[in-house]
């Protein structure tokens, strides 16, 4: 966020802000931005653009449109203050309409355009959505405080049973973000696709189907703001519904097939991994982006387990099916694959970690005694190895290195192309400056009802017209004004740059 370079409100100018409407607990940030606007800028990002329609490509808003959502944003903002403060409808209508808050600029505008009763409406409307964003966030005052929201929500992802192979993918995802979050400071933060899916270990592709189908369904992750340029998108981290991943249980990788074929078994009758999940969630952020724990590696469900037996040692099979939310032939078939490696004991019914298993293991053998049968690998790398995913991660990353290096070579050739569009002001008016364009045609090509003929056929060009200054304009149904339209607009601005010249 910009500095700002004004000195916040005296209390005695706060005094008159406050004490009449009973807002006491008003900080002083919130009465500068109901009294002075939004000097820093902060409320401008992302106002003077937007999304294409393809989803992924920023385009720039009008400059009417843009200063409407500016104005939108610092009118939210001053409405999450009141709510928080316990105000008042009625207060925020008086902050609003005073004519000398210059954070109510956006909503008197309003009101002169369209009316009262349109201007009112819209401040219900505001209202009516920072009131219910006010009751389900927590408030943070210091960076204190955001450490411990995100703790809190690390001990609930914890905590959550992510079922399948995609949902222990997705707790990949999420921890990473969560690690984006911790060095941010706060639930706020910014990362872009590439960097999430190096982080986390996967790949573009199943990044965004578990963004698609897991956490943004369930409510772990939000995307505020899609990243551009060499900005990355800006997340907000959400604590989850309420039922952790059962909301997604049309997708049938969530839920284990093992289920009693006859009831009359006796057997058990809910699935498999219960809501008891308990892990480590920082040795999964520790080893998800090595080569060994790649799709064709160790894989997802040996990190679950390996993040079950570090806080808890000495579970079973059958409690590793709970604290890992894998499913029963998944434990058996993972702890087997772990203890080949020497990774894990058994003792009787139980399995522990080795001694050393998570101990500078990357660079040194285990110490530990293993059966005949076992082939202890040399540290991470050599499991690596012996699943053939050796390089995964360093090909992942010279990938991205190329796609962002092709990406941002786009945009400086972009660059060297601006419009050569120019606008000068006179007397406190735009003027367009009509700039020379390439698509003047021949006489010949021309035909007399004003329409173009095609070199290639020698017949009409259905799509093309000629404006009344011998230039081509192509009518597309993407256009939103008429040829007419465009042809009175060049007009008008060559009359008026003769006008100014």
């Amino acid at each position: 966020m910009p500095e700002s370079n004004h000195q916040p409100l005296p209390q005695r100018h706060l005094t008159h802000l406050r004490d009449p409407l009973g807002l006491s607990r008003l900080p002083s940030a919130a009465a500068d931005l109901i009294l002075l606007g939004d000097l820093t800028g902060r409320y401008a990002t992302g106002s003077y653009s937007r999304l294409a329609f393809d989803g992924r490509t920023v385009i720039p808003r009008g400059d009417r449109q843009g200063a409407a959502e500016h104005g939108h944003r610092i009118t939210a903002a001053i409405a999450c203050h009141v709510a928080r403060a316990g105000g008042s409808i009625e207060q925020l209508t008086h902050l609003l309409l005073h004519p000398e808050h210059e954070g109510g600029r956006h909503t008197r505008n309003i009101a002169l355009r369209s009316g009262q009763t349109r201007a009112l409406d819209y401040i219900r409307r505001v209202w009516n959505s920072g009131s219910k964003t006010v009751s389900t966030t927590i408030a943070l005052s210091s960076r204190h405080d955001a450490y411990e929201v995100l703790a809190a929500l690390r001990d609930r992802i914890e905590t959550t049973a992510w079922r399948g192979e995609r949902g222990r993918t997705a707790l990949r995802v999420l921890r990473a973000h969560l690690n984006f979050a911790e060095i941010a400071g706060g639930l706020l933060h910014h990362a872009s696709e590439r960097q999430t899916a190096e982080e986390a270990g996967v790949s573009r592709t199943t990044l965004r189907v578990v963004y698609e189908t897991v956490l943004k369904p369930e409510g772990w992750l939000r995307r505020l703001r899609a990243g551009h340029g060499r900005e990355g998108s800006t997340w907000y981290l959400d604590r989850g519904s309420v039922g952790g991943l059962r909301g997604c249980a049309s997708l049938s990788r969530f839920w284990t097939t093992q289920y009693p074929p006859d009831l009359a078994l006796e057997e058990w009758t809910t699935p498999e991994t219960g809501a008891t999940a308990d892990i480590d969630s920082t040795v999964i952020a520790r080893l998800m982006g090595h080569d060994a724990f790649a799709h064709h590696g160790l894989g997802s469900s040996a990190l679950m387990i390996i993040a079950a037996l570090n806080i808890h040692p000495a579970q079973t099979a059958t409690d590793l099916v709970g604290t890992a939310s894998v499913s029963r032939a998944t434990a058996y078939r993972t702890l087997q694959r772990l203890a080949d490696h020497g990774l894990v004991h058994r003792d009787g019914e139980t399995w522990t970690l080795a001694p050393r298993a998570l101990d500078d293991f990357s660079t040194s053998p285990l110490d530990a005694a293993t059966a005949q049968d076992t082939r202890p690998a040399q540290g991470w790398d050599g499991i690596a190895q012996c699943y053939g995913t050796t390089g995964v991660a360093d090909r992942r990353k010279m990938l991205h290195a190329s796609e962002r290096a092709a990406y941002r070579k786009a945009l400086e050739r972009r660059a060297e192309h601006p419009s050569k569009t120019v606008v000068i002001v006179r007397d406190g008016r735009q003027v367009l400056v009509p700039a020379p364009r390439p698509d003047e045609i021949p006489p010949a090509w021309q035909t007399p009802g004003g329409g173009v003929l095609d070199p290639a056929t020698g017949r009409p060009a259905a799509d093309w017209r000629i404006a009344t200054d011998g230039r081509l304009i192509l009518i597309t149904p993407a256009d939103q004004r008429t040829y007419d339209e465009l042809t009175a607009a060049h007009t008008e601005a060559l009359r008026e740059w003769s006008s100014s010249a």
